[in-house]
């Protein structure tokens, strides 16, 4: 029978909800449990797929097509599974269903309210996780903090689900702030002795307390916490700030974590097998080669817009013991006549333009690549990233003038600006977005087959722009290979110029199935590329 972890937040946000989340995931995985995960957001969009990435950083997508947090994306590294649509649940998402059911009569006229319809709707999304992804353990980050008006109903469901459930098969963790006090030396427990209050005037007693602190908690500090939450001294955990993000689930481990969670489940203590995370921590620690790659993108001011971008960087670097230093570049700042792009990637060895939305910075972007190719300079694009790779190989080398992108218009009298349009609106599905897994076919001896290995690869898409075939062949003549087609579509997925070092670009987003342990291909070999380019 599946068990139901809950992880909530007090006193301030940022504390580190999912990667305490994930960093229990992973505890109880390396004990040979099965483990899935789910994070509860209360605002009130359906997803963040139309969200701004300024504000609420990247769009993790999942393989069955569901836009999510980026919260996600720490999960599915950490755990190394892959989520899905259950996995990430909004207000939004509630209260769409809610009033669909409502509409067709569902609720056999009664009045829809907060309790129970919406708190019932709530715990269904709970249970439905454990029931499609039969797992040991169902581990439920709630968004926000505890206190915040817009996570009151998600508070009161699990509520009711501890009480269903019982403590055999419900754990609260509640993750909270201790600070310190410069000038008088102390370590200051009364807000976090209020936000336990607060939970427990919503009905939920936690089961322990996870405490960000700079410093590890004195026992004195512990057994306060303890007396007035009534938490044991044994479930406080100290989540003291660490250098490299991958210790935290070793310190959690050292503190017995995972043993307080399953005895308090009666469940088996099965050995732990930590020997590959032990193994990456001691990795990412003793790096001792760096190299800089450019990253030219529209929403650079918050890194997190391109988060798992960044991580698979990173995950690459590791395979060579060497740290990536991402020069974040404004692609809009390229657009400017008197910007020298040799001071700009003065220290770059290679260049990656992601994924995004729109046509604010795209000649920048357009700059950029131009830049990487006519100066043999490692190349990968993503997504929006390989469509301005053809733009500017149509521009630049085949001479097509006014070649550009824009959706699928019927009514287009010139074919050369659809260079770009949405093959799929030719069958009438212009605009639509491609969303999930899909699969790609490799041609033999190319460099996309030199990264994979493979003639068959699964991949995540995220866009609704797709190469118009029409220009195939015209490019082809000028050298640049498209070696990776999706059969079932004929969809361009991957472009590469074998006439340079590396010049490689996809129409999916390999970012989101790089893992710290297992580094992506594409990633792998474009950042083999920058360093052997130093």
């Amino acid at each position: 029978m599946t068990k139901y972890i809950f992880v909530t937040g007090g006193v301030v946000s940022g504390l580190g909800k999912g990667i305490t989340a994930s960093s229990i995931a992973l505890l109880l995985k390396t004990r040979g449990y099965k483990v899935f995960m789910q994070k509860f957001d209360p605002y009130i969009n359906v997803d963040p797929g139309t969200m701004n990435p300024v504000q609420h950083g990247e769009v993790f997508v999942t393989y069955d097509g569901c836009e999510t947090d980026l919260d996600l994306g720490h999960y599915e590294r950490f755990i190394d599974e892959e989520l899905n649509y259950t996995s990430n649940i909004t207000s939004g998402k509630i209260y769409s269903t809610i009033i669909e059911k409502e509409r067709r009569g569902e609720f056999l006229g009664a009045t829809v309210q907060m309790i129970p319809h919406v708190t019932n709707e709530i715990k269904n999304k709970v249970y439905e996780a454990g029931v499609s992804s039969g797992a040991d353990f169902v581990i439920t980050e709630i968004g926000g903090t505890v206190g915040d008006i817009e996570s009151t109903v998600f508070i009161e469901a699990l509520r009711q689900i501890q009480y269903e459930k019982g403590s055999k098969e419900t754990f609260f963790v509640h993750t909270t702030l201790i600070p310190f006090i410069f000038g008088s030396d102390e370590l200051k427990t009364k807000p976090t002795q209020n936000s336990v209050k607060e939970l427990r005037n919503m009905g939920i007693r936690a089961d322990a307390l996870v405490c960000r602190t700079p410093i590890p908690t004195p026992k004195n500090i512990k057994e306060k916490l303890s007396l007035y939450c009534s938490v044991p001294v044994t479930n406080i955990i100290d989540s003291v700030d660490v250098q490299n993000i991958y210790d935290i689930p070793i310190n959690y481990y050292n503190q017995k974590f995972d043993e307080i969670i399953l005895k308090q489940f009666d469940m088996p203590l099965k050995k732990a097998n930590l020997k590959e995370w032990t193994n990456l921590i001691d990795k990412v620690d003793h790096l001792t080669e760096e190299v800089e790659i450019a990253l030219v993108g529209k929403y650079v001011e918050l890194h997190d817009a391109y988060l798992s971008v960044k991580e698979a960087l990173m995950h690459a670097g590791y395979v060579y013991n060497t740290k990536v230093h991402v020069n974040w570049i404004d692609s809009e700042s390229l657009e400017d006549s008197s910007v020298d792009l040799k001071k700009v990637f003065k220290n770059s060895k290679g260049i990656l333009v992601p994924g995004g939305f729109g046509s604010r910075g795209i000649d920048g972007k357009i700059k950029a690549i131009t830049y990487a190719r006519t100066n043999n300079i490692p190349y990968l694009g993503i997504c929006l990233g390989m469509q301005l790779a053809v733009i500017e190989f149509a521009r630049n080398v085949c001479g097509i003038k006014g070649a550009s992108s824009r959706e699928f218009d019927v009514t287009c009298k010139d074919p050369v600006i659809d260079l770009m349009a949405d093959q799929k609106a030719i069958v009438n599905m212009g605009g639509t977005l491609r969303l999930g897994n899909y699969d790609c076919s490799i041609e033999k001896d190319t460099l996309a087959y030199k990264c994979y290995g493979e003639r068959h690869i699964l991949e995540r898409h995220r866009h609704r722009y797709e190469f118009n075939n029409a220009y195939k062949e015209e490019l082809e003549k000028k050298g640049l290979v498209f070696s990776g087609i999706n059969e079932k579509s004929d969809l361009v997925e991957i472009v590469e110029n074998p006439n340079l070092k590396f010049f490689i670009a996809c129409q999916f987003h390999p970012e989101f199935k790089s893992r710290p342990t297992h580094a992506h291909p594409l990633f792998l070999n474009f950042v083999k590329a920058a360093i052997d380019n130093k």
